[in-house]
């Protein structure tokens, strides 16, 4: 793609913006009240904005990037944020904003305690969503996760890692690269690595598990990815309840309720409306 097979040589800094964002859902059915209070508690205390930061300073790692500032929050009644401000280039200490925490939290460094920095802004950004309706026993939780990096490190790095740090069952990627670059010859380039589908920076292991359609846009540097569980294990769905307590019949109602919800999301469509 573009003869990028040999490496270029830039003249300046590479301030090609690198963005990738992605929603990941995981679904489960909960019938009453109480088992759904209790999943969103659930969700809430394991996915809480603690826990999130240690997945995002791992991402940072990953990716091979530093971090200069972190800030979370716990929301009410449900929800967490998760911000971390990265960089690349080596900064001294006396051109870091005193604000910059570092990436040290209570006291103590969550990743690297060495600063870097680069020309622009790069970022690590994550929020919840978990959901039920009063009228539906199906539950959600949504994460959004938005990695954007300048410079040589790429947000592609951390795909599979952050797949498999939530329970995926439909899951939705945007790639896009922004700006140019020049070569020392003083050509511009608009993108600086080869790549046809999000789905070749996807172990093949967990594409496996799941139906991925592309729907690319390469003269704009666009590449968007949907994927969908392949399939249901009922007892990985069921918040407090044993499969085996259930008639078979009833089993069957859960899946298909379970697959519609799927579907619908995945399709960004209400197809089953009656």
């Amino acid at each position: 793609m573009l003869g990028l097979e040999k490496k270029l040589t830039l003249y300046g800094f590479n301030n090609l913006t690198k963005s990738l964002s992605f929603n990941i859902y995981d679904i489960c059915y909960a019938a009453s009240e109480r088992e759904k209070n209790d999943y969103i508690e659930y969700i809430d205390e394991q996915y809480n904005s603690e826990r999130l930061t240690n997945i995002l300073c791992k991402v940072a790692e990953f990716i091979g990037a530093s971090i200069l500032n972190i800030s979370k929050q716990d929301y009410e009644p449900q929800g967490a944020s998760v911000n971390i401000l990265i960089a690349e280039g080596q900064l001294l200490p006396h051109e870091i904003d005193e604000s910059c925490n570092q990436g040290k939290l209570n006291g103590k460094y969550m990743y690297s305690d060495t600063v870097h920095a680069h020309l622009d802004k790069s970022h690590i950004t994550v929020h919840t969503f978990p959901e039920h309706h009063p009228d539906n026993a199906i539950s959600t939780f949504r994460v959004d996760i938005d990695v954007s990096t300048c410079g040589k490190i790429s947000p592609l790095n951390a795909l599979d890692f952050l797949i498999g740090s939530f329970d995926s069952d439909i899951i939705t990627i945007d790639y896009r690269v922004r700006g140019f670059t020049r070569d020392i010859h003083g050509k511009k380039y608009y993108i600086d690595h080869d790549i046809t589908s999000i789905q070749d920076y996807i172990d093949d292991r967990t594409l496996r598990r799941y139906d991925a359609v592309d729907v690319n846009v390469y003269q704009a540097n666009m590449f968007h990815t949907k994927m969908l569980i392949k399939d249901i294990e009922l007892q990985n769905y069921l918040f407090n309840q044993d499969v085996y307590e259930l008639p078979p019949r009833k089993r069957l109602d859960i899946i298909n309720r379970l697959r519609r919800e799927m579907i619908e999301i995945f399709s960004g469509m209400n197809i089953y409306d009656s």
